[in-house]
């Protein structure tokens, strides 16, 4: 069974169009104007190996934050899409990814309630080109609300801005890659004792 999301946002400030599958090889085409956003969106594709399409249309004579939120949303949606009913899968993922001097640890559980602890080192470069640096945890509070994920971020440490947000997004995508995953030993299996995720 295809496990593909597909969603269509648009709104008086942006305009998004976010395709992902789970089952697929890491293809990415990213598009939203925010060169580092891309790149971030990137390595969710590619250690996710998912195929990540994104199309984003936004007031960037404003500013960034909608764009950046709007697609976060579309995203979160399309995830949530695509993990349909989520029998057989593992659930809970985790993983910590190093970049240099940062360090972050992801875990996440795939269980149909919103809730995200996020951490970073405070005192980070304001911005990363034409990204602000705190629209990290935006990001992930908006992807977290509409995929319906509980989400733990935590960077105990990193001095560039750069490597603390990329190695976020690395960990990020091999944590929901892993508990995307079907589980060979749980087939037909909804992993709950409730019943529903």
């Amino acid at each position: 069974m295809s496990r593909v999301g597909r969603v269509e946002r648009t709104t008086k400030e942006t305009s998004v169009v976010v395709e992902i599958d789970l089952d697929g090889t890491g293809k990415v085409d990213v598009s939203t104007g925010v060169g580092f956003y891309d790149h971030m969106l990137d390595q969710l594709g590619r250690h996710g190996l998912f195929d990540l399409t994104v199309k984003t249309e936004g007031d960037l004579h404003i500013d960034s934050h909608h764009t950046i939120e709007d697609t976060a949303l579309a995203l979160g949606a399309a995830f949530k899409q695509a993990l349909g009913d989520k029998v057989g899968i593992y659930r809970f993922g985790n993983c910590t990814v190093p970049l240099d001097e940062s360090l972050a640890q992801v875990t996440v559980d795939l269980s149909g309630r919103p809730y995200l602890v996020h951490t970073e080192p405070e005192n980070m470069a304001p911005m990363i080109g034409e990204y602000d640096t705190t629209m990290t945890r935006h990001i992930l509070e908006s992807f977290v609300a509409q995929a319906q994920i509980a989400l733990h971020v935590h960077v105990p440490y990193g001095r560039n801005a750069h490597h603390i947000v990329e190695c976020q997004f690395k960990a990020l995508a091999r944590a929901l890659r892993y508990a995307a995953e079907h589980d060979p030993r749980a087939a037909g299996i909804l992993p709950s004792t409730k019943g529903a995720l």
